[in-house]
């Protein structure tokens, strides 16, 4: 199993940061950027190999790979999406799909978390799919919403979606088996060709239709944040510094 880090996004909202660097490189505890956290989060966990899907930006963690690699003593492999500016993270994901084939535990480049989250889904290993899922944080309608049935299984997952329905939010953190590789491969590639501006939730969503298992794992009550806009940036700043 290796790491997987999905950083191509532009980050509009976080300007003017944003404006030379990917939201991933955005620093949130003095020089520590995100994706110094999802680094040391997956080198923590024994994730010493890691792929990094880039895009808007990606020279600017190509300068940086191996300042990170010693620093985290990790190898980095980089996906390079082209359509990074233009289509949403379904197709990202899909364009790893022969990285997320070895099995992977992937984490978005703009989530902050403490690595206590890599080690609930590493626990809990045994689903083709596992979520990492918030079942305390009260939701409103930006977040990533998850129904699973009596069973277990996920039935739905997207934002649109009331939040009294949802079970949990997902918090932007997985676990991809190899057994799901290929099913997963071409749920995504469904996604895309159906809307390139969907989600890799979406994704997830077409391979839970189809019969794939996709199953949670609860983080417990915890500090986190998915990083989009200069609220939620300052949030990060205040729980980065405690991890």
């Amino acid at each position: 199993m290796i790491g997987l880090v999905l950083a191509a996004g532009a980050g509009r909202r976080l300007r003017p940061y944003t404006d030379t660097l990917p939201k991933a490189l955005v620093p949130v505890d003095g020089e520590t950027t995100i994706m110094d956290i999802s680094l040391r989060n997956l080198a923590a966990a024994g994730l010493t190999d890691v792929t990094i899907v880039v895009g808007y930006r990606a020279e600017a963690v190509e300068v940086r790979v191996d300042a990170f690699q010693q620093k985290y003593g990790v190898k980095i492999s980089l996906v390079h999406n082209d359509k990074a500016e233009e289509w949403n993270n379904a197709y990202s994901l899909w364009l790893a799909r022969d990285h997320f084939a070895q099995g992977v535990l992937m984490v978005n480049g703009d989530t902050v978390h403490p690595v206590s989250v890599e080690h609930t889904l590493l626990a809990n290993r045994g689903p083709s799919i596992l979520l990492a899922v918030d079942t305390v944080k009260k939701l409103a309608d930006e977040e990533m919403k998850t129904v699973f049935n009596e069973d277990g299984q996920l039935t739905k997952i997207t934002k649109l979606m009331e939040p009294s329905e949802a079970y949990g939010e997902y918090i932007g953190a997985n676990i991809i088996e190899a057994s799901a590789a290929g099913k997963l491969a071409d749920a995504l590639k469904a996604t895309w060709e159906a809307n390139p501006d969907q989600y890799y939730e979406d994704g997830f969503q077409v391979y839970a239709d189809r019969g794939g298992e996709v199953r949670a794992a609860p983080i417990g009550d915890l500090s986190w944040v998915e990083v989009d806009n200069h609220d939620d940036l300052a949030k990060a700043r205040e729980i980065a510094c405690r991890y």
